[in-house]
């Protein structure tokens, strides 16, 4: 199992993912150390898992492949180059945002941020249905259920039992035919997640973006239950897509970049058009703002709690 060399232009910060997949992990299909990524692979009727680690020294990742996968090396490698953003090249796109007043700090400030994606289309068009108004924590919650009940054993003489891969990511067909009015969604969002499933295993929907990415958001949305979010998200994570843009996403609108007001959906979309064809950057951007300040603010609110004394515990006490 020779390691093959990923290089990529700098910056690139391996704690943006790290981080990413943290907050995403599926136990069992995933596993994640300090220095490393791991996961279980289905290529056609092949399966194993693949490993990816960043080097020290040099501006480049690793990628490990089990045995049972060496034939699919270079369709992995394109895989795993698109999961980790490695063709990206940050100068350009810091000057493609150089002169938005807003943005262009943000850019500039942090241009190593990259756009994570999913290994597989179908893994992440399951996510962001399940994820539909939900947290992420709760959409995690909900996936891990499914790999519980639906994932598929791996080989015992394919699975790493020391990284905790064990299993597959459930098939189309496993998730169309599965009982799942236990599985702690509303009815309508399984009955969506279950028509998406049963279209991509029958072959009426086939995600790929070969013909374009307006044409996969179109057939996304012509599935009840998936409007313009959904579909835009699965195109932007499913398919690393620099120019997909989730314009109703919450984080997007309530992001400080914007005031205490945040901004409407449609005023964002009118906004985004200055950023094609990189809008997907943008939305990195963005969301990074809102998370660090939602991280502000949580640790002012243990600040006050930790030093904060109320007015009722300072008053004398009283018979």
């Amino acid at each position: 199992m020779t390691p093959i060399y990923l290089p990529y232009l700098a910056p690139w910060n391996w704690s943006q993912f790290h981080e990413h997949f943290a907050l995403r992990l599926l136990p069992g299909i995933e596993a994640l150390e300090p220095m490393r990524y791991s996961r279980t692979v289905r290529m056609g009727a092949d399966v194993g898992w693949l490993s990816v680690q960043p080097l020290a020294d040099q501006t480049a990742l690793t990628l490990t492949l089990s045995d049972s996968l060496q034939g699919h090396a270079a369709a992995l490698t394109a895989r795993v180059r698109r999961m980790f953003d490695l063709d990206a090249d940050p100068a350009a796109t810091t000057r493609h945002f150089a002169d938005d007043l807003l943005l262009g700090p943000l850019v500039r400030a942090n241009p190593g941020l990259r756009l994570p994606s999913a290994f597989d289309p179908f893994e992440q068009a399951v996510r962001a249905v399940v994820g539909q108004q939900v947290t992420v924590k709760a959409a995690v919650t909900i996936t891990r259920r499914l790999v519980e009940r639906l994932g598929t054993e791996l080989p015992e003489e394919l699975s790493d039992r020391a990284s905790g891969l064990l299993k597959l990511f459930p098939s189309p067909q496993a998730i169309a035919e599965a009982r799942l009015d236990s599985i702690g969604m509303p009815g309508k969002r399984v009955a969506t997640l279950q028509r998406l499933a049963a279209a991509v295993a029958d072959g009426t929907l086939t995600l790929q973006i070969d013909d374009g990415v307006d044409a996969l958001i179109g057939r996304l949305c012509e599935l009840p239950g998936i409007g313009p979010w959904t579909a835009e998200y699965i195109v932007l994570r499913g398919f690393g897509d620099a120019d997909a843009f989730p314009a109703a996403d919450l984080g997007l609108l309530k992001a400080p970049l914007w005031g205490s007001q945040g901004i409407t959906a449609r005023e964002l979309l009118l906004r985004a058009e200055a950023w094609r064809p990189r809008r997907a950057y943008a939305a990195v951007h963005i969301w990074a703002d809102y998370e660090n300040a939602l991280a502000l603010t949580k640790q002012k609110a243990i600040k006050t709690i930790q030093t904060g004394v109320s007015p009722i515990a300072r008053s004398p006490a009283r018979p």
